[in-house]
């Protein structure tokens, strides 16, 4: 017994790990996330439960989401009112192999042009350097699909603006010459970089109505007076967590930090979203941001509560639904009314 003791104690010294003293702290910590995670998700329950998610608008249902907009008025509605619902990775509905990767990359089950025609009038496309949508190491349809289906929704409709994102994936390339194939592909669609936009109303931009912002990750960008908006023209201060609480304040926080809409010549997004983490078990999109899904309502609510109503723009989900796009558009018209 004395000599296993000092093999034992031998080894510790030598600084190697026994492994079941390294699992046994594995599991613990991974208890202690779950924990972590119940505690999160109770607590943005409690928060509904004791202060609702009424606010400015809350009730409204447009007859037609599909043209929200338009129902609000162009020659009323200025770019600078409108509450804008986006989706996160919106290209991701059909990426990677069924039941196999892509429920880790999912974050749409619909295409463009389904969220387009549900009220999304924020679209976010990556891209890697053969003109494929991607999501990570994962790619799936060209960028053409999404281009067409945009350029599909703006011919049925009049007076609905789309603010179209599209970005190099991290540890891509740049598509060659992707400024030219964007405007190629947008041209006759294109609102050209203006900061004199954000006081426009829809019917002064019409009949352009997508405004695009490429932001890649070498090659030059958009400048004033161009066709595509520069990155700097759509920001946000994303935080990589997949605790719902934590982003929820997050989210709260760096809002308040932002002018009003009134005074702003950029796009700022706030994403409804948690994200998978590495460490955490649970490694699909849709169990994870669920924790934070359902309470896109109550953030706006806290917003207008903090006094925060008049910041407000861009507010994005994962699997974007029309309750969502009701709240948004909800918002927009008590601004265009005078209420909010």
């Amino acid at each position: 017994m004395a000599a296993s003791n000092s093999s034992s104690s031998a080894g510790k010294n030598n600084g190697t790990t026994n492994p079941l003293e390294a699992m046994g702290a594995f599991f613990s910590k991974q208890v202690d996330r779950r924990k972590l995670v119940t505690t999160e998700k109770r607590a943005l329950a409690t928060r509904l439960s004791s202060s609702g998610d009424t606010f400015p608008g809350s009730e409204h249902r447009p007859a037609d989401r599909k043209r929200w907009m338009a129902e609000l008025g162009a020659d009323r509605l200025r770019v600078h009112q409108v509450v804008w619902p986006g989706t996160h990775d919106s290209a991701t509905n059909s990426i990677g192999v069924p039941f196999v990767t892509r429920p880790f990359a999912q974050c749409q089950s619909m295409s463009v042009y389904e969220q387009l025609a549900t009220g999304t009038r924020v679209i976010d496309v990556r891209v890697q350097e053969e003109r494929r949508v991607c999501h990570g190491i994962l790619a799936t349809y060209p960028v053409d699909v999404v281009l067409d289906d945009v350029a599909r929704f703006l011919g049925e409709t009049e007076s609905e603006v789309v603010v179209l994102e599209i970005r190099t994936e991290y540890g891509h390339e740049d598509p060659p010459e992707f400024d030219k194939f964007l405007v190629e592909k947008l041209g006759e669609h294109l609102i050209p970089q203006d900061e004199a936009v954000f006081h426009k109303t829809v019917a002064e931009l019409l009949p352009r109505r997508v405004i695009c912002v490429w932001k890649p990750r070498k090659s030059a960008a958009p400048k004033p007076g161009d066709p595509l908006w520069s990155a700097g023209y759509l920001r946000d201060n994303w935080i990589d967590t997949d605790l719902p609480e934590t982003k929820f304040e997050s989210n709260l926080k760096f809002l308040a930090q932002q002018p009003a809409v009134a005074e702003r010549r950029f796009f700022y997004r706030v994403e409804n979203t948690v994200t998978p983490k590495a460490d955490n078990p649970v490694l699909c999109v849709w169990p994870v941001t669920k924790r934070i899904h359902g309470y896109a309502r109550l953030f706006i609510a806290e917003v207008f509560a903090k006094g925060l109503g008049d910041k407000l723009q861009v507010f994005s989900t994962d699997f974007i639904d029309g309750d969502f796009v009701d709240a948004c558009a909800g918002v927009t018209k008590a601004r265009v009314e005078g209420t909010a």
